[in-house]
C-alpha cells in the first residue's frame, strides 16, 4: 500500500465568507480593502470603465446588413420548361411533380423563371418570371398570367 493509494478521509469545508469572528474571515471576508471587488460583484465583460469591445466594433451598416434572412426564390431558367408538353400549364405545383424543383423548397422560397435558353413550346406559366423569360414564352407563343413584383 502506498500513501497516495490511501483513501481521503477528511474533505474541507467550504468557507462561509461574512458570517462572524467564528468563521475565520472577518470584516472584509476575504475581499481586500475597499475598492470596486470589494463592494460588489464585477461583471467579467466589465473592462474597467474603458468603452467595452463590443462598443469599439464597427456597425454593420448599409443593404448587406440582414442578407442571412432574405428569402431569394428558386431560379430556374426557360430551357427547363421543354420538358412540359405542348400548351401545359406551369405552376409551382406541376414544377414539384416533374421533379424539376423540391416541393419544401419551393413552398418556402418560391419559384421564379429566369431568360437563360430557348423555349420550343407554347406554355401558359402561372409562375413569377423575369422580363427576358416573358419575352421568351411569349415569343415562342405562351402567355404568362401571373407577373407580380416580389
Amino acid at each position: 500500500m502506498k500513501l497516495s493509494e490511501l483513501s481521503k478521509t477528511t474533505t474541507k469545508t467550504k468557507r462561509r465568507l461574512g458570517q462572524g469572528h467564528g468563521s475565520g474571515r472577518v470584516k472584509t471576508s476575504g475581499r481586500g480593502t475597499k475598492g470596486q471587488k470589494a463592494r460588489n460583484k464585477v461583471p467579467s465583460y466589465f473592462e474597467g470603465g474603458a468603452l467595452p469591445l463590443i462598443k469599439r466594433m464597427p456597425f454593420r451598416r448599409g443593404k448587406g446588413k440582414n442578407k442571412t434572412f432574405a428569402k431569394k426564390p428558386i431560379a430556374i431558367n426557360v430551357k427547363v420548361l421543354n420538358l412540359f408538353d405542348k400548351g401545359a400549364i406551369v405552376t409551382v405545383e406541376s414544377l414539384i411533380k416533374q421533379k424539376i424543383v423540391d416541393g419544401a423548397d419551393a413552398k418556402l422560397y418560391g419559384i421564379k423563371i429566369l431568360g437563360d435558353g430557348d423555349l420550343g413550346k407554347a406554355l401558359t406559366v402561372k409562375v413569377l418570371t423575369s422580363k427576358g423569360a416573358k419575352s421568351k414564352i411569349e415569343k415562342a407563343g405562351g402567355r404568362v398570367e401571373l407577373d407580380e413584383k416580389k
